[in-house]
């Protein structure tokens, strides 16, 4: 089959491997229908998120067809539609049973306290080949699976594999409530789903901020105020907005590949943190292999830790669901600490998330593929990696199909 692997940093090809089988009772095989890239996929190949192994399959969202089960595997059988959950769960230890499915301490091979299995990752994630192929081994299959109604496309199903849970999951972690300011950092496809999630979880203001012109235009779409800080301070814009008290709640839906502003007023504090951040880079990302403008790491990575911690109120939340791999050690905790603010963080818990969500697509209440910009054969898939990897304007999402 043809599957994308994952040969170094900047070096990813699509390559002819073998079919994959069932090596475990519970597993399923899935024929990959979508699959999808996601900003996660670009820190493996950055060199922002280390311990890669050569010959891993990327990708962690995917939604198919089951083509075959193993004995252990009840609720499913061949021909069944399915959502592919980024994340693994057992679904009986006691982090399943509480909800906290991300942090199942069955899935991961490398023992309980491995933290989060999810497809396409490192070592320390299994690792676990990824789904940007034609098929894919599904693992613990009958809580990492979850069935896609009939009148569920491909087209929306893929966004609830990962992108919509985990956006839902960032507002939750923020805490947000009837009536809250909201700031979300970053309005890439998961800022864009947890603006959405924000209002839907009570929000009565949302602040977008980000530094690509397309984005802001499609958060202004859904109602939300929008902040470029490339031409603001963004400090400064929502503390003038929220008449100097700052928001309730914040979403950081950047994480570590954060780019400082290049132009206007915040410019220039960021100049004059440039050596900070260049030792940040050096530290997340000490092995990289930039060609051109592409697979660049960003040059900024505690720029939107230091912006939440600035613009959230006192007693204020934040929630992260931006990646940051576990070489980073830079946060503002002394700041934090003096606001007496709340931090909360990590890999989004699908299993227990999505199934609400699903139901919320299959009643026609909330339609996410507004929000896919582009579509590709699996054949293209290294150009699309190209091509979004570069920030250009009008990438957003890009859904891959196998057939």
């Amino acid at each position: 089959m043809k599957a994308l692997v994952w040969h170094g940093e900047g070096d990813i090809r699509l390559d002819t491997v073998d079919d994959p089988t069932i090596l475990d009772p519970n597993d399923a095989i899935v024929r990959i229908t979508r699959s999808a890239i996601c900003g996660t996929d670009l820190h493996f190949i950055r060199g922002t998120m280390a311990g890669m192994k050569e010959g891993t399959i990327l990708g962690h969202e995917a939604v198919g067809e089951v083509t075959a089960v193993g004995k252990a595997v009840r609720r499913f059988a061949p021909g069944d539609r399915v959502i592919v959950s980024s994340t693994m769960s057992c679904g009986v230890c006691w982090h399943c049973r509480a909800g906290h499915t991300a942090q199942c301490d069955t899935a991961n091979p490398n023992g309980p306290q491995a933290g989060t299995c999810f497809f396409g990752g490192p070592e320390t994630t299994g690792p676990v080949n990824g789904l940007q192929a034609e098929y894919a081994r599904i693992p613990w299959a009958s809580n990492t699976l979850t069935a896609i109604p009939e009148n569920v496309s491909d087209e929306q199903a893929i966004l609830l594999s990962d992108i919509f849970p985990t956006s839902w999951f960032g507002a939750q972690l923020a805490g947000v409530r009837r009536g809250d300011t909201v700031a979300v950092y970053g309005a890439g496809i998961v800022g864009q789903l947890a603006i959405a999630s924000a209002f839907r979880q009570g929000a009565s203001r949302v602040f977008a901020i980000d530094g690509i012109e397309t984005r802001l235009v499609q958060a202004l779409d859904q109602n939300a105020d929008v902040i470029n800080f490339n031409s603001e301070d963004p400090v400064e814009a929502v503390k003038e907005a929220t008449l100097g008290i700052g928001v309730d709640a914040v979403i950081d839906a950047v994480g570590v590949d954060a780019q400082r502003p290049w132009a206007g007023p915040a410019a220039a504090k960021g100049e004059e943190q440039a050596e900070q951040f260049a030792q940040e880079v050096d530290e997340v990302a000490p092995t990289t292999n930039i060609q051109g403008d592409n697979w660049v790491p960003g040059n900024a990575p505690s720029q939107v830790s230091q912006w939440s911690v600035e613009t959230v109120r006192k007693y204020g939340r934040i929630g992260i669901i931006g990646v940051y791999g576990p070489t980073m050690t830079s946060y503002p905790i002394g700041q934090a600490m003096n606001k007496n603010l709340t931090l909360r963080m990590g890999n989004c818990d699908h299993r227990s998330v999505t199934p609400p969500l699903v139901d919320l697509v299959a009643s026609g209440v909330f339609d996410p593929t507004r929000f896919i910009t582009q579509h590709e054969p699996i054949t293209d898939v290294v150009d699309a990696y190209l091509n979004f990897d570069r920030r250009e304007e009008g990438w957003l999402k890009t859904v891959l199909t196998t057939a």
